[in-house]
């Protein structure tokens, strides 16, 4: 499906931007610069005629995402954890895509329910209600089991959102491969890759199966979490596109209000949401990936509970050796050693210069220290982060990904609780903690058990594997050159497409900024 024909999807993105009034303010929220206004103004208004419509009773924003689709909606969801970054305005708009988005009817979701579990639903659920949340991909049902009496949350995949998902993320790598083509200072972003690695993982969440199997695995490595838990997945009331689990009570961890009446400290549960997400980051390197406040709940004894585990983030032992020494450095405010941490683990081109890379590190952290943490603007911040490594040549590292998209949506749903929050104090002790586990002698003596366990298995193997190797090394194989011809022909059509159309490059540019 990839190819020109997707720019048309481009240009109405920025059309519907400007026809639902949206494109001022995203473009007041992100402080964009007057050249950029000037520039997504002059080519949004000759389209504006192509932009979709939308929901007018909604707010701008919310009306254009709702309008473009799941992807956008995803988008619209992360921004809504950030007012620092979008403003509270724009981040209260947003909002409603968490939970709030118009749901398909109950007969629907029943017909899918009896279609999945092959059998009606009135002989599995005694009561199922009319949808108590709907988000981009799917909405849920409060339901009471037949047999037990058990009260159950039952999800439902909304219909035909996987051919919607892929027509939009369709676009969104035409979009990358034109950045590639046209702009290759920005390769070193890996767009493609940062847009595959998008789509495997929404991929997921359109299986519940296994989102159902991510729930068990995360329950059985939380269990001992104190002030934490997650509903119980029914297994045999779950299928590809329905998933059923016990029903969580609680209040809405984005409801402050709600949160104040029941008596909850929301200091408290600012800083544990932070530790939380960091501990199953770095204890276990198995951590929810989408904990906005849609997804999280206070219990009535004051636990913390999390559901929708259609995105799971996975980071190896070694990732999260590297990115615990990145943390703590700043916690400790060692630049030099975060600064050497970027080379040892090859996030920075070795031929760059070490201390200049740490001072640049220093102008990103320092003004963290000692501010009040509202004061901080994490848009600016975030901003001259980027400047600092375009200028140092790293690459975007697509198995972290997801670890700092989690990161800025959990520190915006902390930040949320308890706008004083200081993100450093508060994950110093499960930062330290972990560095004190996990380097020094006892890591040490740790990895050498495991190597001297891998080469015990692989022992009778090893001199055979060797032999082997040096054979290779001695006779190497000719080299094979594959044709691409073809790829420069699609190149080239692509290209004479896309010149073609007036002003299509430069929205395409706005619409990645936005995504």
């Amino acid at each position: 499906m990839r190819g020109p024909h997707n720019i048309w999807r481009l240009i109405r993105t920025g059309a519907t931007l400007e026809r639902t009034g949206a494109m001022k303010v995203v473009l007041d929220a992100f402080e964009a610069p007057r050249a950029v206004r000037f520039v997504a103004r002059a080519l949004g208004i000759p389209f504006k005629f192509l932009g979709y419509y939308g929901d007018p009773s909604m707010p701008p924003a919310t009306r254009a995402l709702t309008a473009l689709g799941p992807a956008y909606i995803k988008f619209g969801q992360i921004l809504s954890t950030r007012p620092d970054v979008v403003g509270d305005e724009l981040a209260v708009q947003l909002r409603v895509l968490q939970d709030k988005l118009p749901p398909f009817s109950v007969a629907v979701a029943k017909a899918e329910v009896s279609k999945e579990l092959g059998v009606p639903v009135d002989q599995v659920f005694s009561e199922f209600s009319e949808p108590v949340a709907a988000a981009s991909i799917a909405q849920v049902h409060r339901a009471r089991i037949a047999s037990t009496g058990e009260d159950v949350a039952v999800k439902v995949l909304r219909p035909g959102i996987e051919r919607a998902f892929n027509k939009d993320v369709d676009a969104f790598y035409l979009a990358a491969r034109m950045v590639e083509l046209f702009a290759p200072g920005a390769r070193r972003l890996r767009p493609m890759d940062v847009i595959e690695h998008f789509d495997g993982v929404v991929q997921g969440e359109l299986d519940l199966r296994l989102e159902s199997s991510a729930a068990s695995e995360f329950a059985a490595t939380t269990k001992d979490d104190e002030g934490f838990q997650l509903p119980e997945i029914k297994w045999d009331l779950s299928a590809r596109r329905v998933m059923t689990l016990g029903w969580a009570a609680g209040v809405p961890l984005g409801d402050n209000d709600a949160i104040d009446a029941a008596g909850h400290n929301r200091v408290e549960l600012g800083n544990r949401v932070l530790q939380l997400f960091l501990n199953h980051a770095l204890r276990d390197g198995y951590f929810h990936g989408d904990m906005h406040q849609g997804n999280l709940k206070v219990a009535p004894n004051g636990d913390i509970v999390a559901y929708d585990f259609g995105i799971m983030g996975h980071i190896d032992e070694y990732t999260r050796r590297v990115y615990a020494e990145i943390l703590f450095g700043f916690i400790r405010r060692d630049y030099k050693r975060v600064a050497e941490v970027h080379f040892e683990a090859g996030y920075v081109p070795a031929d760059k210069d070490v201390d200049e890379f740490a001072r640049a590190l220093r102008a990103v952290g320092e003004p963290i220290f000692g501010m009040d943490a509202s004061k901080i603007s994490m848009g600016r911040l975030l901003n001259y982060l980027f400047e600092v490594t375009e200028r140092f040549g790293m690459e975007t590292r697509t198995e972290l990904i997801l670890l700092q998209r989690t990161m800025v949506v959990v520190e915006g749903v902390a930040r949320s609780l308890n706008p004083q929050i200081n993100i450093w104090e508060v994950a110093s002790p499960v930062v330290s903690n972990y560095i004190s586990q996990s380097i020094g002698p006892r890591a040490t003596l740790k990895d050498l058990a495991k190597t001297a366990r891998v080469l015990a298995r692989f022992g009778p193997r090893l001199p055979v594997m060797v032999e082997n190797a040096l054979i290779r090394t001695s006779n190497p194989q000719p080299v094979r050159r594959e044709n691409s011809w073809g790829k420069w022909i699609v190149g080239g059509l692509i290209l004479g497409v896309t010149i073609g159309v007036s002003g299509s490059l430069t929205l395409i540019a706005v619409d990645l900024m936005f995504f």
